[in-house]
């Protein structure tokens, strides 16, 4: 780790920062246009999952040489956003207080990121989980939220989901040092699945994470299913 690291790290931050408190503005816009308050704060979710997260996780293979910032940097939101929920200042235009999802996403974000990394030496494919998180779950929202107007998990949110995630697990699975495209796609159709399910405090975050974290594992265990030219 050196100082340029160090540094990146710093810009990240501070552009996640300003991504959360920027969509203040979009959710006094929307309210003021008349959109319920909860409406505003699930769009603004998952704004801040691909602005802020998805571009800082587009970054990270290019300028990290190793998974610790990001470790850091995923449990650092993670306990940031919880607190914010538990010692009453709620981020009211983009937190639930229903749930601490944004927190599950932090933390999840790290670990996967972490874990895959350590294990192959190969940051694209150690992003991908969180990428589906990101910019697949982001998808998935905004379009239930359009649809419906509230939180739901009607299928139509993951045909989104896997529209955008089963060509970015190939393409990210094909260019990453494993060159595992087909178990990328699967793991992409997997995370697209899963996400629809919720059980208690496992949400649909650590759901994303784990299941196409174990399966990427699996496929870079074993290697690719057909060889491709």
């Amino acid at each position: 780790m050196d100082v340029g690291q160090l540094v990146w790290a710093a810009i990240m931050a501070f552009w996640v920062l300003l991504v959360i408190y920027g969509t203040r503005w979009t959710y006094n816009y929307w309210t003021s246009q008349g959109m319920e308050e909860m409406v505003a704060v699930y769009y603004n979710r998952k704004i801040v999952h691909m602005l802020a997260a998805g571009v800082v996780l587009l970054i990270i293979p290019f300028v990290f040489t190793d998974p610790l910032l990001p470790l850091i940097g995923g449990f650092t939101l993670g306990g940031f956003t919880a607190f914010m929920h538990q010692s009453g200042r709620r981020m009211y235009w983009m937190q639930n207080p229903e749930n601490m999802n944004d927190s599950s996403f932090a933390f999840m974000l790290g670990l996967s990121v972490y874990l895959l990394w350590v294990l192959f030496d190969d940051p694209w494919l150690a992003v991908l989980p969180s990428l589906f998180m990101a910019f697949g779950d982001g998808v998935t929202g905004i379009v239930r939220n359009k649809m419906f107007s509230k939180r739901t998990k009607s299928a139509w949110g993951n045909v989104a989901m896997a529209v955008v995630c089963l060509p970015m697990g190939w393409f990210i699975g094909m260019e990453s040092i494993t060159s595992i495209p087909i178990w990328g796609l699967l793991s992409g159709a997997l995370a697209s699945f899963v996400e629809r399910y919720e059980f208690g405090p496992i949400d649909d975050n650590v759901l994303i994470a784990t299941a196409s974290t174990i399966l990427l594992i699996i496929g870079a265990t074993f290697g690719p299913i057909i060889a491709l030219a």
